[in-house]
């Protein structure tokens, strides 16, 4: 899909949806790092269909004196030491993400993004944390406001789980790659654009 000319400023009270998966080394975000961090961003086309344009993800290492749960890093499969994953500290996986996204928000003429993730606030408060930790002040989120896909998916789909709402929306999932931060968020930022093209169908439906 071709970089949009029709903004989204406008749909969504100035904010632009950004999809985002995070995955950590447990539950607690003061104390456990993050690990892998992805943002889809997504945009509409000259017809007003919304689809993705970009996919962005950095493998993370984990910050000084974090604590790593074991049973999480079973649970995601990450070796957080291992020296293909080409990790980076937290401050700049934060500005390689955050970089591009100030740009789609400026170009589709919205003032802040916002977060959209399957049960978000879990990402939410790990982004802030490592926000908190590296003193970024310009960060391009809305700090407590998010779309939630399981709510969507509940709604639309009749489930909440992502991978059986994936299913009944028609995408393939792939228990092998699940659990990885791009492809949670390549499924998630999927699922979005399905459900606001189906809206937007209803609505032209209505009209008609």
């Amino acid at each position: 899909m071709e970089i949009s000319h029709n903004p989204l400023g406008n749909r969504f009270r100035g904010y632009l949806p950004v999809i985002v998966d995070i995955e950590t080394a447990g539950f607690n975000a003061k104390k456990n790092p993050l690990l892998e961090i992805a943002a889809v961003i997504v945009e509409q086309d000259a017809e007003g269909w919304l689809g993705i344009t970009e996919k962005h993800h950095c493998n993370i290492i984990p910050f000084k004196n974090s604590e790593l749960d074991e049973a999480a890093l079973k649970f995601t499969g990450i070796d957080p030491y291992h020296p293909f994953r080409m990790a980076v500290d937290e401050k700049t996986a934060l500005n390689q993400l955050f970089t591009p996204i100030r740009a789609a928000v400026k170009r589709n003429e919205c003032k802040r993004a916002i977060l959209v993730g399957h049960n978000p606030a879990f990402d939410i408060n790990f982004l802030n944390a490592a926000i908190d930790r590296t003193q970024i002040k310009r960060s391009p989120f809305h700090p407590f406001s998010s779309f939630d896909t399981a709510t969507l998916g509940g709604l639309v789909f009749g489930q909440t789980v992502l991978a059986k709402i994936a299913e009944a929306a028609g995408l393939e999932w792939d228990n092998q790659r699940a659990h990885s931060a791009l492809y949670d968020a390549e499924q998630t930022a999927e699922l979005f654009c399905i459900i606001y093209n189906r809206w937007k169908k209803l609505l032209a439906f209505e009209a008609a």
